[in-house]
């Protein structure tokens, strides 16, 4: 393993030692490690156990972290050079970094961070910003920069970072990797520089789904358990139209890679700044507090400015000390966040506490044990380097109510590239509960190639806007079709769920849903069509084949009905509505 990492060295040292690469489109020097790289060094894993000991699980992959993580002999360096010269060398080396040299892997190096790893943006002028590798006149985004500039140029196969609002998933979305932040509190922050406590999270970037998921079992030390998948997938439509590229650009590639794997019938729809209106009233006692009065602000941006709040007075807590002895010279960006006044009283740290538990809280229950919820990552492309663009409110406030969802209720995010719009990355994340760590990683392991091939077909399509707008003002129908379903209104709903067929006649779930309403009037053999068309569209549609199942054991068609019910039992096992009906038939008629 040593060779192996020396040998990269070398061959990089005798093709690029030296020299710069100019272009004139660009104007600046790219390096040879891309700016990546603050220190490079050499953590060799223990010899391979003797068989039959299978070896370690690890073996063969080499790793950086970012400078915030302690490796003893090595000063920490936290993105700053007056840091790194107030500070001693560490005299251990932080746990989770140990586990992975432990478990077979060789770390060779430490990469660069935001200056005091605060910043999302991934420039820091004392040690030059990383290169992107997918798009070099663009930002890296941040605070773990050079981690994912490391992964992203096939420097290592993963690298380590600290996600506190956005470390993590902000990279890997800007330079076009997987990016992994688990659940708050499951990855010891022992030897590890805090940014906010309450917010930090070991972060980890990857090349593959593969990768992404060996590392992460090890990180998570997590025993065995059977792999299931995902019983719905809910867009939240609100976050999508914080995009500034087309919306479906992202959502259409998820939508073709769930119906492919899962069928249609398990994506669902949700507007979270409606549930989070409901589900989190700490939410506005906390703004009441603050401004003293009633808050006009929407409950996503008002979980964004909790969330940097919360992270500016928790640094300042930790590090406002060292920064008014040392009086670093810092970005005037971060200066102005971290310098300005925030008095805090006891009351509205604890209704902070109260949102975060709230907000666990709420995601836990939307999504249960078996739910992902899918958002933009980021709303902007990475910004040109320089750009002023990362200043303005408009970037500051729809960034940050994306990346604040994961990062106030503590649950784990995954981020994944979907190839390039207008030659910039584009990517999604996925959401589990608090602790569903190992079914976010299984179900990105099971996606993730169909995200990919879906992602190029839909950007080489050429989508008319008039037909986006069909589909979307379908969903819109079929949602008025819903709730009036629920509101018992069967023939208003058939009308609602008609309209949606109108505009989008290749939907199984709008032909699926009719029927349940027919199915309720008695229409028994237009639930029966219905449910026939669905399943055409979709073989995997479940509900399809239960409500034809019920149409044709109220028109008679018994043995019918019993195949029905059997095969949805197939591509269902638990369903227990299936399994009764088919065993309840079969002994009637049998």
């Amino acid at each position: 393993m040593a060779s192996h990492a020396a040998n990269l060295w070398v061959l990089l040292g005798l093709g690029l030692a030296g020299i710069f690469l100019m272009t004139k489109r660009l104007k600046k020097t790219i390096k040879a490690d891309f700016g990546a790289f603050i220190q490079k060094l050499e953590l060799l894993p223990p010899p391979q156990p003797a068989p039959p000991k299978a070896p370690h699980p690890l073996t063969g992959l080499n790793f950086t972290v970012s400078d915030v993580f302690d490796i003893e002999g090595y000063v920490t360096g936290f993105g700053h050079p007056d840091w790194l010269r107030t500070h001693e060398p560490s005299t251990r080396t932080s746990p989770v970094v140990l586990a992975l040299v432990e478990g077979g892997a060789t770390c060779i190096g430490k990469t660069v961070v935001d200056e005091l790893a605060y910043s999302i943006h991934g420039e820091n002028k004392h040690y030059s910003t990383p290169t992107n590798p997918a798009a070099p006149a663009r930002i890296p985004g941040g605070s773990s920069s050079g981690a994912a500039v490391a992964v992203a140029a096939d420097f290592v196969d993963f690298s380590l970072g600290i996600d506190t609002l956005g470390g993590i998933r902000v990279p890997a979305a800007f330079c076009g990797v997987i990016g992994f932040r688990p659940s708050h509190g499951v990855i010891s922050n022992t030897g590890i520089i805090p940014v906010s406590s309450s917010l930090d999270t070991v972060g980890l970037f990857a090349k593959d789904p593969s990768t992404l998921r060996r590392v992460g079992l090890v990180l998570l030390q997590l025993p065995f358990s059977v792999q299931r998948n995902p019983k719905q997938i809910l867009l939240a439509d609100d976050c999508f139209e914080l995009l500034k590229i087309p919306k479906d650009r992202i959502s259409q590639v998820v939508t073709n890679s769930t119906e492919k794997h899962f069928g249609r019938q398990v994506l669902k729809h949700e507007n979270l700044e409606k549930y989070f209106s409901s589900k989190v009233p700490s939410l506005k006692e906390f703004y009441s507090q603050k401004i003293n009065g009633d808050s006009k602000f929407s409950s996503l941006t008002l979980l964004a400015n909790v969330a940097q709040i919360l992270q500016r007075y928790e640094f300042k807590c930790t590090h406002g000390e060292w920064i008014n002895s040392e009086k670093p010279v810092l970005d005037s960006a971060i200066s102005a966040q971290i310098n300005e006044t925030l008095d805090m009283t006891d009351k509205e740290i604890e209704i902070c506490k109260s949102i975060r538990t709230e907000m666990r809280l709420a995601v836990n229950n939307l999504l249960k044990d078996d739910g992902i919820l899918v958002i933009p990552t980021t709303a902007y492309p990475p910004p040109k380097l320089g750009s002023k663009e990362i200043f303005s409110d408009d970037y500051q406030n729809r960034s940050f109510s994306l990346l604040s969802i994961a990062s106030i209720s503590g649950c784990c995010q995954v981020t994944l590239p979907l190839g390039y719009h207008d030659k910039c990355p584009v990517s999604v994340s996925f959401i589990a509960r608090h602790g569903g760590d190992r079914f976010l990683l299984d179900t990105v392991q099971t996606v993730y190639s169909s995200l990919q091939e879906h992602a190029d077909t839909v950007a080489k399509s050429k989508l008319s806007p008039n037909a986006v707008n069909q589909e979307h003002s379908a969903e819109v129908v079929k949602e008025k079709g819903n709730q009036a379903y629920k509101d018992k209104q069967w023939q208003k709903a058939i009308g609602f769920y008609t309209e949606a067929i109108k505009l989008s006649g290749n939907n199984a779930t709008y032909y699926s849903n009719r029927a349940a309403a027919y199915l309720e009037l008695g229409s028994f053999l237009q639930a029966e069509a219905d449910c026939s068309k669905a399943i055409s569209l979709d073989k995997k549609n479940v509900k399809a084949y239960l409500r034809r199942g019920t149409a044709r054991e109220m028109l008679g068609y018994y043995k019918e009905a019993i195949e029905d019910f059997s095969y949805a039992l197939v591509l269902e096992p638990t369903n227990k509505r299936a399994a009764l009906s088919a065993d309840r038939l079969r002994k009637v008629f049998q």
